[in-house]
C-alpha cells in the first residue's frame, strides 16, 4: 500500500495557481475514472475547494499521479511543481486529519471542510475508486475530527468566510440595511451568505442563478428574488453589493460588464467578493476605481481576527491527531504483513491436507491407527521445521546468531536449552 496525498491549497499557492487545478462537478467523475483506469493509482478520492486541491490516492507511483494532474488540467508540471506537496503514508493521514478537523483551514477551526470531505468521499464512492485503503483511512479522519471537536474548543468563536464577507461590506458602506445585495450561484456557500447578510436586514436581497428552479427554495426563505444569469448585465447596476460562487469554469463577470454597471450608477461603489474557484470575477476588475473586489485570499486578514482562544487549542487537537496517526500506521504496517502471513498459512495448510490424504489412504488399507496418527504429526512436524532448521543450518556464520534469536522469539524457545 503507498498511501499518498498529492495537491496545493492556501498555504503553498496562489488563487492563480489554485482555480488552473481546480475540479469542478462536471470533471470530477471523469477525473476519479481515468486515473484509476490509467492504473496509476489503485483509488483514488479528490477534495477541490476554494482553498484546495488535493488528491489522495492509494499508488506505486507518486510521480506519475503529479504528472497525471498537470495534464489533466494542462499545465506544465515544471509550473505547478514550485506549489505541489506530495506526503507519503503516515504524513497523508497526518494531514487528512488535520484538513478535516479544521487546522489547516484559512479559518482556523471551521465546520465546512467536513462536509467537503465527506462530499469527495460520497463523489469517489459513488464512482467506485475508494478501496479498503482509502475506506479506514477517511473512516478514521471523520472519527478523529468528530474527537477534536467535541474534545477542544477549536472551533469557538470561529469566523467563517460569510461573516468576513459581511465585516467587509461594513468597512465599505455606513449601513448594510440602506444596500442591495445580489447573491450569484445557489450552492452552500452562498446559502451561508445569504443567511449572514440577511441578518444585516439589507432593503433588497436577489439570487441569481443558471437555473432559477434551484435558486428559488433558497431565495424564499429568505423572501429574495430570484434572476436567471442571462439577466446580470442588466441587473448589476441596481445592487451595491455582489457575493458570487459558482462552479463556472470561466468568469461570469467581465471588467466591460461592469464598466457599464459603474456608469449606469454613476459611479456609485460596488462592493464584491469572489468566493468562488476558478474565479467568477475577472481579475482586471480588481484595478477599476468605483469596485471594491475581494478573492478567497482577500479574506484572510478579517478572518484571523480574534484567533487566540482557538489557537491555544491547537496543542490539544495536535496531540489527539499524532495518536491517531500511530494507531493508523500501526493498522497499514499490519495489513502490508497479510500477504506473507496469507502465504504462510496457505503453505502450512497444503502441508496438513498432503498428510491427511496419506494417513486417509493408510487407514483405508487396514494399518494401525496410532501407528497413522504417529506418522502424520511426525511428518507434519518435521515438514513445518524443515524451513527454519534448513535456514539455521545453512546461513553463513556471521549470520546464524541472528537467525537463532529472531527462530526463538517466533517460537518461544529459551535459548539456554
Amino acid at each position: 500500500m503507498q498511501l499518498l496525498t498529492l495537491g496545493v491549497n492556501h498555504h503553498t499557492a496562489p488563487l492563480a495557481i489554485r482555480e488552473q487545478v481546480a475540479f469542478g462537478p462536471e470533471k470530477l467523475v471523469q477525473a476519479l475514472h481515468e486515473l484509476t483506469q490509467s492504473r496509476r493509482a489503485s483509488e483514488v478520492a479528490i477534495l477541490s475547494t476554494c482553498n484546495r486541491t488535493e488528491l489522495y490516492v492509494n499508488t506505486p507511483a507518486p510521480d506519475e499521479v503529479a504528472q497525471w494532474l498537470a495534464d489533466f488540467h494542462h499545465i506544465e508540471r515544471r509550473e505547478l511543481a514550485p506549489y505541489l506537496y506530495a506526503l507519503p503514508r503516515e504524513k497523508a493521514a497526518q494531514h487528512a486529519f488535520r484538513v478535516a478537523a479544521g487546522l489547516d483551514s484559512m479559518v482556523l477551526g471551521e465546520t465546512q471542510i467536513l462536509g467537503q470531505m465527506k462530499q469527495a468521499v460520497q463523489a469517489a464512492e459513488d464512482a467506485g475508486t475508494l478501496g479498503l485503503l482509502l475506506h479506514k483511512l477517511f473512516q478514521r479522519t471523520f472519527s478523529v475530527a468528530k474527537e477534536v471537536r467535541s474534545s477542544t474548543e477549536i472551533g469557538a468563536n470561529s469566523v467563517s468566510m460569510a461573516a468576513a464577507a459581511v465585516r467587509l461590506a461594513e468597512r465599505i458602506f455606513p449601513s448594510i440595511r440602506d444596500q442591495a445585495c445580489l447573491f450569484i450561484g445557489a450552492g452552500e456557500m452562498i446559502e451561508l451568505c445569504i443567511t449572514h447578510f440577511a441578518g444585516q436586514h439589507p432593503r433588497k436581497m436577489t439570487v441569481a442563478n443558471r437555473t432559477a428552479e434551484r435558486a428559488r427554495p433558497l431565495a424564499e426563505r429568505f423572501n429574495a428574488g430570484v434572476i436567471p444569469l442571462t439577466d446580470l448585465p442588466d441587473e448589476l447596476p441596481h445592487y451595491d453589493i455582489i457575493i458570487t460562487s459558482t462552479a463556472s469554469p470561466l468568469p461570469i463577470l467581465g471588467k466591460g460588464m461592469l464598466e457599464r454597471a459603474i456608469k449606469q450608477r454613476r459611479h456609485r461603489p460596488i462592493f464584491i467578493v469572489d468566493l468562488a474557484v476558478p474565479r467568477d470575477v475577472e481579475a482586471e476588475v480588481a484595478d477599476m476605481d468605483d469596485v471594491f473586489l475581494y478573492s478567497v485570499d482577500d479574506l484572510g486578514q478579517v478572518v484571523r481576527e480574534g484567533m487566540d482562544n482557538r489557537v491555544a487549542q491547537v496543542a490539544q487537537a495536535e496531540a489527539i491527531i499524532e495518536t491517531s496517526v500511530e494507531n493508523f500506521v500501526h493498522w497499514m504496517e499490519g495489513r502490508e504483513l497479510v500477504p506473507v502471513i496469507r502465504s504462510l498459512r496457505d503453505s502450512a495448510e497444503r502441508h496438513r491436507r498432503h498428510e491427511i490424504e496419506k494417513a486417509e489412504k493408510a487407514l483405508a488399507r487396514g494399518e494401525d491407527p496410532r501407528a497413522v496418527i504417529e506418522a502424520m504429526s511426525h511428518a507434519l512436524s518435521n515438514k513445518l521445521l524443515h524451513a527454519p532448521t534448513h535456514a539455521l543450518s545453512h546461513a553463513p556464520r556471521d549470520e546464524r546468531d541472528q537467525i537463532a534469536r529472531l527462530i526463538s522469539q517466533l517460537y518461544g524457545l529459551s535459548r539456554d536449552n
